[in-house]
């Protein structure tokens, strides 16, 4: 077993199609087929069905995913340690959910580097699944998420208080319904609060789950929705976007979770 058979089966995976895992390999399709052979022949199990409409993963590949996921990633994150540029000494390894990296762990990463120059960062996207599995295995250090991860090799602390608002392409006071409204899904708690501040039975005909595809959609089509104020203040002060006059706003809680062994290297995450 070797490990570009593994990123071939994970690339399979991701593409549910050998052509497309292919391409993004940068190898031919004949040697997607060989690499799956042999990987299945080395775990003397059948990990994916394939056939022209495309690939499925069995109940074996299921079984075989987080493993798969954990060594790719293991990898990767030796292949780094061990080619850190001159002058520095340690890597840190972040995780942060996709809608908090814009204006919140992009500022927090840009001054670590301004205050451990050494200290090498790399910063992977995740949801709490993803960081809960690259935690637990020591692939990384720490993870921003809308919620702390609990348990005995795990510490955490509220990073930040999110302050949602709603804003529109236009000035205008709150309203019953906006039919250019987006949504854009916050987790539970979220849906939760905004159902209060907003009943009724309209319905948004756009959602999105990371606010910043949904901004830059408001920007090129118009509308309205909840946003992290931190992302939209420049837009707010230059007038292309404006506050909703008496629209109702809510907190987000955001938490920093580490790996207790990290913190005796990084003593700055607490």
């Amino acid at each position: 077993m070797n490990i570009a058979a593994i990123q071939t089966f994970l690339a399979v995976v991701r593409t549910r199609n050998l052509n497309r895992a292919a391409e993004e390999l940068n190898v031919t399709q004949s040697a997607v087929t060989a690499r799956l052979d042999t990987l299945e022949q080395s775990l003397g199990a059948k990990l994916l069905i394939r056939s022209r409409k495309g690939a499925m993963l069995t109940k074996a590949g299921y079984a075989f995913l987080e493993s798969a996921e954990v060594i790719a990633n293991t990898w990767q994150n030796a292949r780094a340690r061990t080619s850190l540029p001159q002058g520095v000494t340690r890597l840190f390894s972040f995780v942060c959910d996709p809608s908090l990296w814009s204006g919140l762990g992009e500022t927090w990463v840009a001054e670590l580097r301004a205050t451990h120059p050494e200290t090498a960062t790399e910063i992977w996207s995740g949801l709490t699944p993803d960081a809960q599995r690259w935690l637990q295995s020591g692939l990384s250090d720490a993870a921003l998420l809308p919620e702390p991860l609990t348990g005995p090799d795990f510490d955490s602390r509220e990073f930040a208080a999110d302050q949602l608002v709603q804003v529109a392409t236009r000035p205008r006071a709150a309203m019953r319904w906006d039919p250019d409204y987006i949504f854009v899904d916050y987790g539970p708690a979220f849906r939760t609060q905004h159902a209060q501040a907003w009943p009724g039975d309209d319905t948004a005909a756009l959602s999105f789950s990371n606010p910043d595809w949904a901004l830059s959609h408001l920007m090129a089509q118009g509308g309205s929705a909840y946003l992290p104020k931190r992302m939209i203040e420049t837009r707010l002060s230059t007038g292309t976007l404006h506050l909703v006059k008496g629209a109702a706003s809510f907190t987000r809680r955001t938490f920093l979770t580490w790996r207790k062994a990290s913190e005796t290297v990084f003593p700055w995450l607490a």
